[in-house]
C-alpha cells in the first residue's frame, strides 16, 4: 500500500517527528493512538531493537490491530510479558523505562500537562469540560528517563497557566523537578502538527527548534500565550519518509487513529476485519 511522499498530512509528519525521537534499543512506555503510532513506526523503521510497553503490563508487544485502550487484548499479541498493572508502574517509577510519550489538552512554557480539567467559568467539581485524567500519565511524565509530547498547536492549549496539573514537565523551571523529588529526566521535546519544541536551557523553558513553513512564525508565536524563545537554528520540520507513510498505511490502513478515513459503519465489519488482518 504506497502512498506518494508528497501527499501526507499533518498528523503523519506528527507521528514521523514523534517516532524519530525514539532510539534503537530503548524501553518506550506509549499510550493509545497517536503515540502507539509513533512507536510502532520507530520500531520499524530505524529502532528495530526498541520494545514497547503499554502501562496495563505487556512488554513487547507486536499489535496486529490498532488497540483501543491499554488494556484491549491486541496489547498483548506476541508479547514478551505480561505482568499486572502496578508491577509495570513500579518498574517504572524503579527508572526501568527509557522514554515516555504524552499528551494532553493544555501544557504551559515548561512542559506541565493538563488532561484533567478545563474550567471555564466553572471549578473543579463541574468544570466546562471533564477529560479522562492522568491513567498512566503522571507516572509516565514523573519517572520515564524522558518523555515526549504530542499536542496539536492551538491558542487555547498552549497556555500561561494550566487549569489543572495533570502531569509534571519541568514544573516551574531549573532544577524544580530535582527539588520536588521526580526521578524523571523530564519532557525533552514536544512535537506538534506546526512546529517542534525543545528544553534547551538552563531554565528548561520551551524553545521553538522546527517549523513547518518559516513564513508562518509570526502565526505560531500569536498560539502561544507566553513570549516564545525562539532558536537562532530554526529549521524545517522533516518531513516523513515514502518508507514511513507505508509503514503506518499498514499499521492504521483505515485511517481510524491517524484521522485520515472516511470511518466506518455499522455494516462494515468485513473491511474493518479484512484490514486489520494485514497488519503484522
Amino acid at each position: 500500500m504506497k502512498q506518494n511522499v508528497d501527499r501526507y498530512r499533518s498528523v503523519h509528519q506528527m507521528a514521523a517527528c514523534t517516532a524519530r525521537e525514539i532510539r534503537d534499543g530503548e524501553t518506550v512506555m506509549v499510550g493509545i493512538g497517536l503515540p502507539l503510532i509513533a512507536g510502532a513506526l520507530a520500531r520499524e523503521d530505524h529502532a528495530t531493537h526498541s520494545t514497547i510497553l503499554f502501562e496495563g503490563g505487556t512488554v513487547g508487544a507486536q499489535s496486529r490491530r490498532m488497540p483501543w485502550s491499554i488494556t484491549d487484548s491486541a496489547t498483548s499479541d506476541f508479547a514478551l510479558v505480561c505482568m499486572e498493572t502496578w508491577r509495570m508502574l513500579g518498574d517504572l517509577q524503579a527508572g526501568y523505562i527509557d522514554v515516555g510519550v504524552v499528551g494532553g489538552a493544555q501544557i504551559d512554557r515548561y512542559g506541565n500537562l493538563n488532561s484533567t480539567v478545563i474550567l471555564g467559568e466553572g471549578n473543579y467539581a463541574c468544570p466546562k469540560v471533564r477529560m479522562p485524567g492522568s491513567g498512566g500519565a503522571n507516572d509516565i511524565a514523573s519517572s520515564c528517563g524522558r518523555t515526549i509530547i504530542i499536542i496539536r498547536l492551538k491558542s487555547n492549549n498552549f497556555v500561561h497557566q494550566l487549569d489543572y496539573m495533570t502531569s509534571p514537565g519541568h514544573l516551574k523551571g531549573y532544577d524544580s523537578r530535582a527539588r520536588a523529588g521526580l526521578r524523571g529526566g523530564g519532557p525533552k521535546v514536544v512535537v506538534t502538527d506546526r512546529a517542534i519544541f525543545r528544553f534547551q536551557g538552563e531554565d528548561k523553558e520551551m524553545c521553538l527548534t522546527e517549523i513547518d513553513d518559516i513564513s508562518n512564525l509570526k502565526q505560531i508565536k500569536n498560539m502561544v500565550n507566553w513570549p516564545l524563545k525562539v532558536s537562532p537554528d530554526l529549521k524545517r520540520m522533516e518531513a516523513p519518509s515514502a518508507k514511513q507513510l507505508e509503514i503506518m498505511a499498514r499499521l492504521d490502513p483505515l485511517g481510524i487513529v491517524l484521522g485520515t478515513g472516511e470511518g466506518i459503519g455499522f455494516d462494515d465489519f468485513e473491511k474493518y476485519s479484512g484490514a486489520m488482518k494485514k497488519i503484522a
